[in-house]
């Protein structure tokens, strides 16, 4: 399955951007995810290729029009077929996880709505039925940014992507838990030793330290996180006995 992501923007030429480079952008010129990029301003009807207006209500900044969008979307419709997901890049959406991610990454295809402004009129994001996806509790200028981020969590996902599938297995999130330190050569930097039971040669031992690491880290940065992996260990737990 190849993934295909639409991109709805004012800025096209700011895409592939980050996601042209790395592994991301190998996978995009092997073939293993393509990505179209739409201006919206094509589509607009009036001599200055406007996209955005005043508010109803009164409030500060503009809105981006909902026939203008409702037009790119049906547009890129045509010529794809019903998108698997659309999705609207918005601060009050739900945020991404690497749930999410995954859910993302085992669709077909995603169209990516970056707005501007003060943000779009519900009335397409209703009438499209869009889901609105947040990267975090911040502000940026659009979502174009956002979509860069989404997709790079995706695209990594897909297979053939990062080569060995056993590289995202035990990374931040996968298991509930943040990810273990890691150490590499030299085996000492500065006076500062690599952990013993590295180069013990003894895989239960380094196994067992990773996890332990791991349930430390995550205890003392992402409390809420941890909290998570308790409870579903303890009922994992409670799942075997009975």
């Amino acid at each position: 399955m190849t993934l295909t992501a639409q991109i709805l923007t004012i800025f096209p030429d700011m895409f592939p951007g980050p996601l042209g480079g790395s592994l991301v952008g190998k996978a995009l010129k092997d073939g293993l995810w393509r990505m179209e990029v739409l201006d919206i301003r094509s589509f607009a009807s009036n001599k200055h290729a406007s996209v955005d207006d005043t508010p109803y209500g009164g409030g500060a900044g503009m809105v981006m029009r909902p026939d203008v969008i409702d037009v790119a979307i049906r547009d890129a419709e045509s010529r794809n077929g019903p998108f698997a997901r659309k999705i609207y890049l918005s601060p009050r959406g739900r945020v991404l996880d690497q749930a999410l991610v995954k859910e993302l990454a085992a669709c077909p295809s995603m169209l990516l709505l970056c707005g501007r402004y003060e943000g779009v009129d519900q009335r397409v994001l209703d009438a499209q039925q869009m889901e609105e996806v947040s990267i975090g509790d911040f502000v940026l200028g659009g979502g174009e940014l956002a979509a860069m981020v989404l997709l790079e969590a995706c695209v990594r996902l897909l297979p053939g992507v990062m080569g060995n599938a056993a590289t995202t297995d035990e990374e931040s999130f996968e298991s509930g838990l943040l990810e273990y330190p890691h150490y590499t050569r030299p085996a000492v930097w500065n006076g500062l030793e690599v952990p013993e039971v590295l180069v013990s040669g003894n895989h239960a031992r380094v196994k067992n330290w990773r996890q332990v690491q791991a349930e430390e880290l995550t205890r003392t940065r992402r409390p809420d996180l941890y909290e998570a992996y308790q409870l579903r260990h303890k009922e994992s737990v409670k799942e075997k006995k009975s």
